[in-house]
């Protein structure tokens, strides 16, 4: 990966993107939008992250096969609920069309020290979505501690998960930098064909490319494409638009 320019960081990032609009005012309308805004005269993001109760409609506005896929969330945010809830979200979502599940796994009994708890929610989501992609979100920023991350990140990638993402969005800490190298050396260490997704928070070019290049420098070069890497975001997708059409970023317009 050789970004030679802002312009050239923004075109990668976009190809990486799931605009996401997870609000609690999330509406009919605001899904429209978002489908339309995933698809830009640039190109097009990875995939959308919406509500579970919004999936077939974005599947019905974006069609069968549409490039831009559809992702959403179970367990979320809290990771709370218990194995066979999160079984009928998943089931539902599925049929309602989504391509992608992001599954919070239950952080909360993994600080308690359950650790069973993470592997048979990641297995049974597994399980129920075996043509899907299942990222699952570790929430780093209550974890806090480094290797309870690391355990997290172990115990979800030997559950099966296809992905590794750092948070929900909806608490104080949502991606750092030092989360993202724990889990990136996890995703290594595992020698599995699994990807990393950074969520909450991102929301410049500049931004984006920290990320990028760590992951460029823990996992070697040519590893990053939409299948092993993507940014949640809700505001990311602004910031790409301007510095593809040739304005400042907010990060350079703010004097960074």
């Amino acid at each position: 990966m050789e970004l030679q320019s802002p312009r050239e960081a923004a075109a990668f990032a976009l190809s990486l993107l799931d605009l996401t609009n997870l609000r609690d005012d999330c509406d009919e309308a605001a899904i429209d939008k978002l489908c339309l805004r995933a698809q830009t005269s640039h190109g097009n993001a990875a995939a959308i992250c919406i509500w579970p109760r919004f999936v077939a409609q974005a599947r019905q506005i974006l069609g069968a096969g549409h490039p831009v896929r559809i992702a959403t969330v179970v367990n979320f945010p809290s990771g709370a609920l218990s194995v066979g809830e999160v079984l009928h979200e998943t089931r539902r979502a599925v049929e309602d069309g989504a391509d992608e599940i992001d599954l919070v796994i239950p952080y909360r009994a993994l600080i308690a020290g359950d650790e069973a708890a993470v592997t048979t929610m990641v297995e049974s989501v597994r399980k129920a979505c075996p043509q899907s992609c299942l990222k699952t979100i570790l929430e780093t920023g209550e974890l806090k501690d480094s290797a309870l991350i690391r355990k997290a990140s172990r115990l979800a990638i030997d559950a099966g998960a296809d992905f590794i993402k750092t948070s929900t969005g909806k608490v104080t800490v949502n991606a750092t930098l030092e989360a993202a190298d724990i889990m990136l050396q996890a995703i290594r260490d595992s020698k599995r064909s699994v990807g990393f997704k950074p969520a909450g928070g991102i929301a410049t070019v500049g931004d984006a490319e920290l990320y990028l290049r760590l992951a460029e420098t823990v996992m070697g070069p040519n590893w990053i494409m939409p299948s092993t890497f993507r940014f949640g975001a809700s505001s990311l997708l602004d910031d790409i638009l301007a510095v593809l059409s040739g304005n400042p970023s907010v990060r350079a317009s703010a004097g960074y």
